[in-house]
């Protein structure tokens, strides 16, 4: 058994939307001020707050007769705000992370339940405090009883709810199917048998109406009602550039797994990538990392491999047929001959070839292969 999310769209009655208007502003004031009191603490005494002391600092905040209005929604959420802010901190004392930021009402609001701030009867979920059902449009039927519910509120205006339940995933029928693939940004990916699939470049597709819209917005006064009509305008217009996007990769992620064992791809360091300030917009845009984690978790449930070569190993530059590496490649230079055997070879699908050998030598022996250089694999079976 392994836990997965089920996320759906829900809409929300006037009492349950203010509700959850105070319960978003509750969550966010005491993060806010808790983050405050703890960064304070360590740059003034070098002291370091744990999560016992917080939820210290958090009755007495409640107990404060000007805050009274903390405890006119759930507990549980602002315990659970609490609770991300230790994991927060721990990443970051840690080195995975940055500095934790203060929350802003203008972005994504989200709030935690546990069993105790919800119920889930007959297909219906209520959360603390509220007699009504959420109307959720439930596009797919919950596997059991939700341990967790994260309900959130987009930039958009948009309310979602995250139920995380306990699923048993079911294995694909073993295939022969083995692929390679090479991530590129002309080509989402292409894949050693020749197969090209374009990047559908979502920002471009919508980068006249989104740029339009932020003129718009940045002409309208601070504060004023016209402003946040035009924010909202510009917040739908990024939410439709990344649900496209998402839409894209799950299918396309979907469709590898389904017809595939074996799956060979290069790791790429986006993060060090998307530096790259002629790229950045690009790399952003196509969704490599994305691409990848939706790979990988959808792998593990089916019962497929999935290899990661290393990101240095020379899948562009050497030749799949006789194994001689060019010293250089311009990223110009879309095709080229072998020096050694004549051979040739367009650039991406040479490198899905390469990547398919090393990625299932590797998984045979576990071992560098023929001075092919070091590799990893990270496989679920």
């Amino acid at each position: 058994m392994t836990k997965r999310a089920y996320k759906y769209r829900f809409y929300p009655t006037t009492e349950q939307a203010e509700l959850l208007a105070r319960t978003f502003g509750c969550v966010r004031f005491v993060y806010n001020s808790v983050l405050r009191w703890r960064a304070d603490a360590f740059h003034q005494c070098q002291e370091k707050i744990g999560y016992a002391q917080a939820s210290t600092r958090l009755t007495a905040l409640k107990q404060d007769p000007e805050l009274a209005f903390l405890s006119e929604v759930s507990s549980v959420p602002l315990q659970q705000c609490l609770r991300h802010q230790q994991t927060a901190f721990k990443n970051f004392f840690e080195g995975r992370a940055k500095y934790p930021v203060f929350k802003s009402r203008k972005r994504r609001q989200s709030i935690e339940l546990t069993l105790s701030a919800f119920k889930y009867v007959d297909g219906q979920l209520y959360m603390a405090k509220s007699k009504a059902p959420l109307a959720i449009r439930w596009s797919r039927p919950l596997p059991g009883e939700p341990s967790t519910l994260t309900i959130s509120k987009d930039s958009t205006g948009r309310y979602f709810v995250s139920c995380l339940c306990e699923f048993e995933p079911s294995k694909l029928p073993v295939t022969p199917n083995m692929i390679g693939i090479d991530l590129g940004l002309k080509d989402l990916f292409i894949t050693d048998q020749g197969e090209r699939v374009g990047n559908p470049r979502h920002t471009a597709k919508y980068a006249t109406s989104l740029a339009l819209a932020q003129r718009r917005l940045s002409k309208k006064k601070l504060g004023s009602a016209n402003r946040a009509k035009a924010r909202i305008k510009v917040a739908k217009l990024h939410a439709k550039i990344s649900d496209c996007r998402q839409d894209n990769l799950h299918k396309l992620s979907r469709r590898l797994i389904n017809d595939n064992q074996v799956i060979c791809l290069e790791s790429l360091k986006v993060k060090n990538m998307i530096r790259n300030p002629t790229l950045s917009k690009a790399i952003a845009d196509v969704g490599w990392g994305e691409f990848v984690r939706q790979l990988a978790y959808k792998a593990a449930w089916a019962g497929r491999s999935l290899v990661a070569i290393d990101p240095w190993f020379p899948s562009t530059k050497r030749c799949s047929d006789c194994g001689h590496t060019l010293s250089s490649l311009p990223l110009s230079v879309r095709a080229w001959d072998c020096p050694k055997c004549g051979a040739t070879h367009d650039r991406d699908i040479n490198a899905a070839t390469n990547i398919k050998a090393a990625g299932l030598a590797v998984l045979a022996l576990g071992e560098n292969v023929r001075g092919m250089g070091p590799v990893s694999v990270s496989c679920s079976r």
